[in-house]
């Protein structure tokens, strides 16, 4: 079962005891890697570039842009990196980041879900 897990935006503070790992696929603009505060870059679990132009933060693409980014955390690529999201939020607290401005509408809302289903690939 997955501890907490808590999104933020790149240069948000959270809990400190969180493990933080940046999402993206893309390294945030204006961040040099000695001053990055997360742990980890898994930007294998990101979405494809493709989906990323295609949904543009589109909130009336987000639901399609949902089931899209699921379908493709299924394959080869992706589930590498999501299953090692899995056992980072097993093993504690876990703060999923981003660059993106409205978090609500990124692909973190879609691995948190995933993230907390009971079953790998269900939500």
């Amino acid at each position: 079962m997955a501890h907490e897990i808590t999104l933020r935006r790149v240069g948000e503070s959270g809990d400190p005891l969180a493990r933080r790992v940046l999402v993206d696929r893309l390294w945030p603009r204006g961040v040099s890697r000695e001053r990055a505060d997360w742990q980890e870059w898994l930007k294998e679990v990101a979405p494809t570039t493709e989906l990323r132009k295609w949904y543009s933060h589109d909130p009336e693409r987000f639901e399609e842009f949902s089931r899209r980014y699921r379908a493709e955390l299924r394959d080869d690529a992706h589930a590498p990196a999501l299953d090692r999201l899995r056992r980072l939020a097993a093993d504690g607290p876990l703060t999923l980041m981003t660059s993106a401005r409205a978090v609500d509408l990124s692909h973190l809302t879609v691995l948190r879900a995933l993230l907390l289903a009971d079953e790998p690939g269900a939500e």
